[in-house]
């Protein structure tokens, strides 16, 4: 599984495209080019007002595979945790192009902008939007040099409960931000934790993320009862901002910031309580 993003204007006369990720299906319409969007899968939710006239071709882990190639699609765009290798070599095997990306840090998104843009001819927008994407990033780092850091658990699934490791693009936006992720040294990207393993490792606030699940204030009550960790240290928060890479990403780094912030202050008040 490779990319190949270098192409000449020429090559992407009537260009269609086909995106099986939907931050990346977001990513085409932001460049300017939804238009030329032949498929998506059906988790693909953004743009609401424009992405429906847009043919839906399965899921992310079971596009189909034939209607695909039928389209007739200039690029494919994949991404390699979101889709599955046996499906991007089947693709290439019947001679479709395909981009895989997999950026693992806000910088990293950057340059998947910059690849993506290039291939489908929208490098002026693409630019933009990585140079943003840099300029919050630096921003933001800078103001979070000289804070202490936030010791948080970021939740995505429930039965059992599930968090992230170091390795993942949330952990790194909300690290950026001056987060310390306590689960970082986990194996798994994606390993599974006990309430008591949760209480164990005294996070200042733990963040249960809309999306995969879509964790709501009673998950918290539970979770709270179940670990002993005070409910005021669980915060709701919006998946997509976090964990979508692309042109949510600019926003997203702005919004991590914004988390990590007031549970630094929810915590401070904790280790210094009003006399």
């Amino acid at each position: 599984m490779g990319s190949d993003p270098i192409f000449t204007s020429d090559s992407f006369r009537d260009m269609k495209i086909v995106s099986l990720c939907p931050s990346l299906t977001e990513l085409v319409f932001d460049l300017g080019h939804g238009n030329e969007l032949v498929g998506r899968t059906k988790f693909c939710i953004h743009p609401a007002d424009r992405v429906g006239a847009v043919e839906k071709v399965g899921g992310t882990k079971n596009p189909k595979i034939d209607r695909i190639i039928d389209l007739a699609p200039d690029i494919v765009l994949l991404n390699e945790e979101e889709n599955r290798r046996e499906d991007a070599e089947a693709l290439e095997r019947a001679g479709v192009r395909c981009h895989v990306s997999f950026p693992h840090t806000a910088l990293e998104t950057a340059e998947m902008v910059r690849s993506i843009a290039a291939a489908i001819d929208a490098r002026d927008q693409g630019e933009r939007i990585a140079r943003d994407i840099e300029t919050r990033h630096a921003r933001v780092k800078r103001a979070a040099a000289g804070r202490s850091p936030v010791r948080f658990a970021y939740l995505i699934w429930r039965e059992p409960w599930m968090t992230v490791n170091g390795d993942t693009f949330v952990s790194a936006l909300l690290g950026d931000a001056g987060g310390q992720n306590v689960f970082a040294t986990r194996v798994d990207r994606y390993p599974a934790v006990t309430p008591e393993e949760l209480a164990a490792v005294e996070p200042d606030v733990v963040l249960l993320s809309t999306e995969p699940f879509p964790f709501k204030a009673s998950h918290a009550d539970e979770l709270a009862g179940l670990s002993g960790v005070a409910r005021e240290r669980m915060q709701i928060v919006d998946g997509e901002l976090l964990s979508w890479h692309g042109s949510r990403t600019p926003a997203g780094i702005d919004y991590a910031e914004r988390v990590i912030a007031a549970a630094g202050d929810l915590a401070q008040a904790g280790r210094h309580p009003p006399p």
